[in-house]
This record gives structure tokens, C-alpha cells and sequence, in this order.
């Protein structure tokens, strides 16, 4: 048997079933139809780097309009109503903001702590929400806010931008098609070197009279202010975020679930350290994680700031090995590599195939949009978010505890180690609840 695929007929057979990924993951119950005419105006809760970028997006669609910024760093609020002209609305505090009628949608871009409660709050204030990954901290958060957009009846798109990109929906369908043989084994990675000073060792101060710094660190613990916890770098201590395990994390595991069909690991086994930076992060420096999942599949992440050093030349991407071929791919495109059998008596004729990459983020945002307007469930909607953020969080709570754990999917707890199970939630500092 010879199988064989040109150039021409991948491209048009991919992008034929990239249009039925698209159909097939926005299966689902319908959502308040909104008119296709109507204008959908927007409020930003959270407008530093990847707030301020989701908002100039949404600001350049015809049919979107940003009716309120919310932000508790002053410099980063007055830069975003500078960008509306001075025609949105300010808030320092998103609870005030919610209370504007006109607003029929929320984009949330706060750090990770923040997520759960601005999206489940949004949605009892009876708005859309468009709200970045990951979108938790905490698996039992991630659960909640799946029943908030339940209960409410809301549309909810998660900021896993690479499944509405073009190229990531072809790399996809051609491995649901099967065109590189059953998928044995995924390697995803993140690499880079910082070493040894990384961010530094700046001392605790107070914080700058422009930041609200009890309003920033919200439900999560009382500590003294250190330039490091705030704005970007947030996500190297525990208390805000996972790590570059859920950072990028989810990413990689929306696309690996798509791919594979399944949304849930049986197990992970992450290792890892602060093994050569120097600064005052909380969160590994270095990770070598394992996650099996159904059918025998093994999924491996690899992630390391200390050498830059990759093997395919490329510092962070997804490589799926199959049978008949291999398939990389990232955000600047992919490409598939032929496997050539010794031995065998079926002959795979692949031809080698690169693809570039497109924008990622238009287009998801977009697709929020045409979301609210048809009431179709988005590609991302707060369920696969969920569980694409679930799949690392497991993996840190094998790193937290030093162990393999055994994952329930249905019960959404460790089977085999007590400890992990502590680790699934976390407790708020009054007055906050994390309440639907």
C-alpha cells in the first residue's frame, strides 16, 4: 500500500478541515443570539501588556466598542483611556465597572489570581467574557467558573488564542485525519537562558503611591510589596500563578486535547528546581514533566531558563511523533517530516511540508465576537479552558508533593496521594469568596 500526499492537496484538504475543527469544537447549546448589527461594547478589566493589546484588538473591529477600562496600576488605566480617546469609562475597581449598564462584555487580563473571580462576577452582572489563560489558579476555581457560565447562560472565551489560528487548525485536523500514523508519544518545551541573574533580588518597599496594591493582591495572601510580584513578573510566584507551566502550559494542552481527542491526563509526574537562577522567583527554573494519557500516549513538557540550547533549532513548540511522520509546530508555522521504515512491507510516501504561521490573536478575538452575535459555543469555550488549564495544574501538584499522581477526570481528584488533593483549592483573604 503506498500512501501518498502532495503539496496542493494538504493545503486544500487541510484548510477544508480546519472549517470542520472549528465546526466540530463549537458544538454546542446556543447562547443569547445578539444581532449581527449590533455593537458589542466591551469593558477591560486589566489593561497592562496583554490587556492593553486585547483592547487595541477589540477597539479595531467595526461591529466593538470599549466602553470601560479597569485598572489598579494608574499608568497603565490612564495609557488605555488615552487609546479610547477619552470616550470609555475608568475604574479602579472592576465591581464599580460591572455596574455600567451599556456594557454587554468583559475582557479580563488580570494576573492569574484575579481570574476566577472577575469571570464568575461578570457573569452574574450578566455580561460576555473573554477572559485570558490560564484561567485559574486552582482546579476547584476552574470548576467554578464552568458552572458560573452555566448558570448564567453567558458566552466565555479563553485566551487560548492558538486554536483559532489558521496553522494550528490544520496542524490539528491533519492529525485527527491520521495522515502521520497513531500518535505515540508528544514532546512540548520552553527554552531559554537567563542564568544566573535572571529578574535580580530587588529588597521589599512600599508600593508606588499610583498602584493599589492591596486591590492588586485581591483575595490572595497580605505581603510586602516587591517590584518582582507585580505587573509581568507575577507569574513566578505561587500566589498569582503556576509558573511557566500553566503559562504556556495551556497553550500546548488545548492544542495536544484537540489533537488527540481527550481532555484529561491518567496521570503526570513533573520534576524540577531552581536549579541555576539566582533571583528571587518562586518557580522553577527547570522542569521535565510527564503526563500519560488515554490510549498510550505519553505527553512530555520540557522547560528550562538556564540554556537555550534546542535540538529542532526552535526556542518553544509541540512535536507530535506518529507512525508515518512528525509534526511540529508553533507560532511562527509548522511542518511535518516524513518517517522512513526499515523493514516494513508498507511504503509511506509523505513529502516533507512547511506551513507559516499567521496572527493568533485577531482572529480569536474575532471569533469572541461572532461568538455573542450567532450564540455558537467559542473553539475555546470555559469547559476545554478548564481542563486545558487542569492538565499542568496536575502536573504542579506532582511537582508540589515530589510525586506521580493518578488523575480522576470525573471527580477531578488525586486517587493516590492525599497531599495533592489539599492543593486543588486555595484559601481567600477576606473578604473575598469564591462563591456562584
Amino acid at each position: 500500500m503506498t500512501r501518498q500526499i502532495t503539496r496542493r492537496s494538504f493545503l486544500k484538504n487541510g484548510t477544508g478541515c480546519a472549517m470542520t475543527l472549528s465546526a466540530m469544537l463549537a458544538a454546542g447549546p446556543a447562547i443569547n443570539v445578539r444581532g449581527a448589527n449590533d455593537r458589542i461594547v466591551i469593558g477591560c478589566i486589566g489593561v497592562g501588556g496583554r490587556g492593553f493589546l486585547d483592547m487595541r484588538v477589540f477597539k479595531g473591529f467595526e461591529d466593538a466598542g470599549i466602553g470601560a477600562v479597569c485598572d489598579v496600576y494608574r499608568p497603565h488605566l490612564d495609557r488605555a483611556l488615552e487609546a479610547t480617546e477619552g470616550k470609555a469609562k475608568s475604574y479602579g475597581d472592576y465591581r464599580k465597572m460591572l455596574e455600567q449598564k451599556d456594557l454587554d462584555a468583559v475582557s479580563i487580563a488580570t494576573p492569574d489570581h484575579w481570574h476566577a473571580l472577575t469571570m464568575i462576577h461578570s457573569c452574574q452582572a450578566g455580561k460576555h467574557v473573554h477572559v485570558e489563560k490560564p484561567i485559574s489558579l486552582t482546579i476547584r476555581e476552574g470548576r467554578k467558573m464552568v458552572e458560573a457560565a452555566k448558570k448564567y447562560n453567558r458566552v466565555v472565551l479563553v485566551g487560548a488564542e492558538f486554536l483559532s489560528a489558521p496553522h494550528f487548525q490544520q496542524a490539528i485536523e491533519i492529525i485527527r485525519r491520521g495522515d502521520i500514523g497513531k500518535i505515540t508519544e508528544v514532546h512540548s518545551w520552553n527554552f531559554g537562558n537567563i542564568a544566573p541573574e535572571g529578574m535580580g533580588n530587588p529588597p521589599d518597599t512600599n508600593p508606588p503611591e499610583e498602584l493599589d496594591w492591596d486591590m492588586w493582591l485581591g483575595p490572595a495572601p497580605k505581603v510586602p510589596y516587591n517590584p518582582n510580584r507585580c505587573i509581568y513578573d507575577f507569574r513566578w510566584f505561587w500566589d498569582y500563578s503556576g509558573g511557566q507551566l500553566t503559562d504556556w502550559g495551556v497553550h500546548y494542552f488545548g492544542i495536544i486535547h484537540a489533537a488527540l481527542d481527550c481532555d484529561a491526563p491518567l496521570s503526570a509526574n513533573v520534576y524540577g528546581g531552581k536549579y541555576g537562577v539566582t533571583d528571587n522567583r518562586e518557580t522553577p527554573d527547570t522542569i521535565e514533566g510527564v503526563w500519560e494519557y488515554p490510549g498510550g500516549i505519553l505527553v512530555t513538557y520540557s522547560y528550562r531558563l538556564c540554556n537555550g540550547h534546542s535540538p529542532n533549532g526552535k526556542e518553544h513548540g509541540i512535536e507530535f511523533n506518529g507512525m508515518n511522520g512528525t509534526l511540529i509546530v508553533n507560532m511562527d508555522g509548522f511542518e511535518i517530516l516524513p518517517e522512513r521504515k526499515k523493514g516494513s512491507k508498507t511504503e509511506y510516501r509523505m513529502e516533507a511540508q512547511k506551513v507559516a504561521g499567521k496572527t493568533v490573536e485577531e482572529p480569536h478575538l474575532r471569533h469572541f465576537l461572532d461568538c455573542i452575535q450567532t450564540g455558537v459555543q467559542p473553539v475555546c469555550d470555559i469547559e476545554r479552558g478548564h481542563r486545558a488549564t487542569s492538565a499542568p495544574q496536575i502536573g504542579n501538584l506532582s511537582y508540589h508533593t515530589g510525586q506521580r499522581v493518578l488523575w480522576d477526570r470525573e471527580k477531578e481528584r488525586v486517587t493516590n496521594v492525599k497531599e495533592a488533593n489539599r492543593l486543588l483549592s486555595k484559601e481567600y483573604r477576606k473578604p473575598w469568596k469564591l462563591e456562584v
